[in-house]
């Protein structure tokens, strides 16, 4: 499949997604989910360590094109729903579901579901301080989507996102960052060398542990303690039979870095 909206590479453990729509601030078209349904395919289908996410030109994602689900001169209306269930939903599905770490950069504005792009599918977020998260919704009468009312609460608390959701007022990368909701806010100048850093230390890391990690993290969310007990125990057995454990405690002992092989 030839890529028109977006920019895919895959090497060297990095697979590598640019939002490329730049003079329409990459928002979302039928296209645009196309294609990215197919690179995260081919992410799926192996030899990636980490996923890295960012966007072309001056902004991430402005979040769905509108002219693509404008209501009809007739009357006749979009049905949303059908929507978020055929491209949003399956994308943050999968993005959670990737046995690696995500790692979204956010280098312009995020709004909608751009926001909720990088907030729902990422597991490492960082942005450019020039950049900025809107959650728009409220302005057409609509809800955060894209996994917005699940993670925003969980991120912020209640009342942030409350005034997240319901003011659409701009918060700025640094604001995100003192707030909880992205790991990082980085200077514009070293942005893409944070990014490069990040590919870099993720394409050597334990994968396999960090994937349990991820999953861990996501399932807490969900579980009692009881239950999240027994899915420690269950995931630290299996890990203690891995070859990067024994090549990490190898390592330590031996004073070296570790070689980890992702497995």
């Amino acid at each position: 499949m030839s890529y028109d909206n977006i920019i895919f590479e895959q090497q060297d453990g990095v697979a590598r997604i640019w939002l490329n729509r730049p003079d329409k601030l990459n928002s979302f078209t039928s296209d645009m989910h196309m294609e990215l349904a197919n690179a995260l395919t081919k992410v799926e289908q192996g030899g990636a360590r980490v996923l890295l996410v960012s966007g072309k030109g001056r902004g991430f994602c402005a979040g769905q094109d509108l002219s693509e689900r404008q209501a009809g001169q007739g009357g006749e209306r979009v049905d949303l729903g059908e929507t978020v269930d055929k491209y949003y939903a399956p994308l943050i599905r999968r993005l959670n579901a990737l046995p690696l770490p995500v790692v979204i950069g956010v280098n312009g504005v995020a709004a909608g579901a751009g926001a909720n792009l990088a907030l729902a599918g990422g597991d490492i977020v960082i942005a450019a301080e020039s950049a900025s998260f809107i959650q728009p919704f409220c302005r057409l009468g609509l809800i955060p989507d894209t996994g917005g009312t699940y993670v925003l609460p969980r991120l912020v608390g209640r009342a942030r996102a409350m005034g997240l959701a319901m003011l659409g007022d701009r918060l700025s990368a640094r604001q995100a960052q003192e707030w909880g909701l992205i790991w990082e806010c980085v200077p514009d100048a070293d942005f893409e060398g944070r990014l490069d850093a990040l590919a870099t230390h993720f394409a050597a890391a334990p994968t396999k542990g960090l994937s349990y990690t991820k999953r861990a993290i996501n399932q807490s969310l969900n579980n009692t303690l009881d239950a999240q007990l027994d899915l420690e125990r269950d995931m630290m057995r299996e890990l203690g039979f891995s070859e990067d454990y024994a090549e990490g405690v190898n390592a330590f002992l031996e004073k070296r870095q570790p070689v980890f092989k992702g497995k």
